[in-house]
């Protein structure tokens, strides 16, 4: 690990985080400092849209890591994780060279010119530090962590051809869970737990304002008040912090100055992103908007 570039205490790292564009809490600043100094991984699990990913990216951008990213989908295998050889290279080399006996075949094509490193090996092989960012790990089966729990254990794999490959600088890891199935206790006890859920009224008044500055403050109240109405509501999706972002973004393109039921319904497509949610939300919300008192611009 580069010292340099690993904070000295937690409130180093929630400025430092900060300044990467991440308003981290106490807790997610406390393990993220934990996981650069005690080079543990850290599993973040909770809602989809509440900066579980962000926090990966902005560990990369505080740190000046390189990011590595596995996304994880069902039937992801090892071969797509870790590394697999390219045949159709190693078949060209076989044709090329013709009569040569299999041994020397064999040892020519199992060399690391053929092997194709895939982000989990990308991360252990590389030589300067990285950010391992393993996204919703709960979309694969438990074989598959099962495997991803020896690598973290040692940080090291074996391909039977060439031999072990063990890290020689330690990655930050962050594994995300949208919690869509229960992670094994296994993995669990190796990892750095943290929760995160959608902020409370003003902070995330401040995350909107840090990446929307020019939106003025009773805006930017107003916005958050409606967006955590949608939320309450029973949806297929719930609108992410970063669409909240997005939104506040559109309302300064439209010059709004305030969030009135004809503004809302303009624009609500920005935070509501399925047909059922939109009939909804318009029912429930802008009928709402349609009678609250107008706000004034600050």
């Amino acid at each position: 690990m580069d010292e340099a570039l690993t904070p000295g205490s937690v409130a180093e790292t929630k400025d430092a985080l900060a300044r990467a564009g991440y308003l981290a809490d106490e807790s997610a600043a406390l393990v993220s400092f934990l996981a650069q100094r005690l080079g543990k991984p850290v599993l973040v699990e909770g809602p989809a849209g509440v900066g579980k990913t962000e926090l990966a990216k902005a560990l990369h951008r505080a740190s000046g890591r390189e990011l590595i990213r596995l996304q994880c989908y069902e039937g992801l295998d090892e071969a797509k994780a870790l590394y697999e050889w390219n045949y159709r290279k190693q078949l060209l080399k076989i044709q090329a060279d013709g009569e040569a006996g299999w041994e020397e075949v064999h040892d020519d094509i199992f060399d690391k010119e053929f092997l194709l490193e895939r982000p989990l090996m990308q991360a252990i092989a590389s030589p300067d530090p990285v950010v391992l960012l393993v996204d919703e790990i709960d979309k694969t089966d438990q074989e598959f962590e099962a495997m991803l729990l020896e690598l973290l254990s040692d940080f090291q794999i074996t391909i039977p051809e060439l031999g072990r490959v063990a890290a020689t600088t330690m990655p930050i890891v962050v594994l995300t869970s949208n919690n869509s199935r229960e992670l094994t206790e296994a993995l669990k006890r190796r990892c750095l737990y943290l929760w995160l859920d959608y902020p409370e009224l003003e902070r995330e008044m401040e995350i909107v304002r840090l990446h929307a500055p020019e939106l003025p403050e009773t805006l930017a109240r107003r916005l958050v008040e409606v967006v955590q109405m949608v939320r309450a509501l029973d949806l297929k999706k719930p609108p992410s912090i970063a669409e909240s972002i997005d939104w506040a973004r559109t309302l300064l393109l439209m010059g709004a100055e305030d969030i009135d039921r004809e503004t809302f319904e303009q624009s609500m497509s920005v935070i509501v992103k399925h047909r059922t949610d939109i009939d909804l939300v318009a029912e429930r919300v802008g009928v709402k908007l349609a009678g609250a008192p107008t706000q004034t611009p600050g």
